[in-house]
């Protein structure tokens, strides 16, 4: 299995990351569409007519798996419109989250910044600055109506964070994520505004998470309905949805009954556990909602004119009863949400694109959620902010020659502090501050199952320098220095 070429380079700082690039790999996703066309040419294809900006629709699902979904190998959970979307576009198999985690991938995704120089680098509840120039900021600026439906998570009700004050023109949601836990609420967010739910939660808590005894108004169809509306009213203009669904995450304050759908079906007949037939059927369900989302920008005569990814914000969860290994949510990487190696980390992303990316096509380009603000303002023609970590990738997305980064860098605050590297062929990975590092071969060892540190101390010190360079300190998540030899 041909994976990146690790080169000769020593590392330096951010800025000269940007210039080589860490090349083309090709990962195991057992079952998926053959990768003869991965680096089709794209000349021959029809190019856009309008000279309207394209629609940007970002998807993101919650907890959702490397290995969960059938176009990256999925046998059991039904997922036949996002596996559509693959076939009709461009299905990436190295693609990381910017984190482990909820709140710092999201953090990165919208501002361009990995978790060594962005904002928000753990589950707590600190919001974006005024300073931290998000996604929807940049294409605001760029004539773009903006709006966000589901889960935010990077600022608290009246704080700088909130998505009304982030370029977001309208917003539906919860911006709390244990509210986000409870799938019936029994109330979300519209702008600024509580917007009151018929569900009964008996024990709610002061951010609205809880289990509800009454059950009426499903989160995730309110987002879908309220999706299909904004596309409807935006479709004479330029738009960006950012629709993030908290699907499959499960409601923690419900214990091993945490995982929340109004239906098992389509699996009730399934001799599975009650809470993996649920966890199926929250998918399977998303998926329907996806393509229902999919038809009306075909209806609208909107598909050419937009692009759509889809990804997941971290790695397959292990909570609300839900077992990661009943379904391979991972595929062949090892891992879990809540720590960085790969399956805490890599995530599916698909780009569809009519007449812009390839039908039916693979691509091995290793990216990351910070080159999504770039990448978008590449679409829309617009100039991204100085001084962020993210590349564009709009050339790999249209099938072309591709600079990618030298390195890609994640550190985590939870439970000690963690940080890991890829680096070529190489991932290391660090689970304490002053801990050994250790050292795989994703080319030979996509599961890392063999620490090869002993045998590579050339390369470790390399990453070892990286683990320095790539972060700087926050007073918000400090790290405990190791003390001095």
């Amino acid at each position: 299995m041909p994976c990146l070429n690790h080169d000769d380079h020593g590392m330096t700082r951010r800025d000269v990351l940007r210039g080589v690039g860490l090349g083309a790999v090709s990962a195991l996703a057992a079952g998926c569409a053959p990768r003869a066309m991965a680096r089709g040419d794209t000349s021959a294809l029809p190019q856009q007519a309008s000279a309207r900006k394209p629609n940007i629709i970002f998807i993101l699902a919650d907890d959702l798996g490397y290995g969960d979904v059938g176009c990256y190998g999925q046998k059991k959970v039904r997922t036949p419109n996002i596996d559509a979307l693959a076939a009709d576009g461009m299905r990436f198999t190295q693609v990381y989250s910017g984190s482990t985690v909820c709140a710092p991938s999201r953090c990165a995704l919208m501002t361009g910044l990995h978790t060594g120089h962005c904002q928000v680098r753990g589950n707590s509840l600190v919001p974006l600055r005024p300073e931290d120039r998000t996604v929807a900021e940049v294409l605001k600026a760029a004539g773009y109506t903006t709006a966000i439906i589901g889960k935010w998570g990077l600022g608290e009700p009246g704080t700088t964070g909130i998505p009304t004050r982030k370029g977001f023109d309208y917003w539906f949601g919860y911006l709390n994520q244990r509210h986000a836990h409870n799938s019936w609420p029994t109330y979300l967010w519209r702008n600024e505004e509580k917007v009151p739910l018929k569900n009964v939660v008996p024990q709610e808590d002061a951010v609205g998470a809880g289990v509800a005894s009454e059950r009426r108004e499903f989160s995730g169809d309110l987002f879908t309905k309220e999706a299909l509306q904004f596309v409807e009213r935006s479709k004479d203009k330029p738009f960006f949805l950012y629709l993030t669904y908290t699907i499959p995450h499960a409601n923690n304050e419900a214990g091993k009954q945490g995982m929340e759908v109004p239906s098992d079906e389509p699996y009730s007949a399934e001799d599975w556990p009650q809470v993996e037939k649920n966890f199926a059927a929250a998918v399977t369900r998303m998926d329907a909602d996806i393509g229902r989302l999919v038809a009306l920008i075909r209806k609208l005569g909107l598909s050419e004119n937009t692009v759509i990814f889809f990804t997941s914000d971290n790695g397959p969860h292990r909570e609300g009863g839900h077992d990661p290994t009943f379904f391979q949510s991972g595929g062949p990487l090892r891992g879990i949400k809540r720590n960085l190696y790969e399956g805490g980390i890599r995530v599916p992303m698909i780009v569809r694109w009519p007449g812009r990316v390839k039908v039916g096509s693979v691509s091995d380009q290793a990216w990351a959620f910070w080159d999504f603000l770039p990448t978008a303002a590449e679409i829309a023609g617009a100039r991204p902010p100085a001084g962020i970590d993210g590349l564009s990738m709009l050339p790999a997305i249209e099938g072309r020659p591709q600079t990618g980064h030298e390195h890609l860098y994640w550190e985590f605050h939870e439970g000690g502090f963690t940080q890991a590297v890829r680096m070529g062929d190489w991932k290391g990975v660090r689970r304490a501050a002053a801990g050994a590092t250790e050292l795989y071969n994703l080319r030979d060892d996509l599961g890392e199952t063999k620490d090869v540190a002993a045998g590579h101390p050339d390369v470790v010190k390399r990453i070892e320098e990286i683990f320095r360079t790539a972060h700087v300190d926050s007073p918000e998540f400090p790290v405990k220095k190791a003390p001095a030899k």
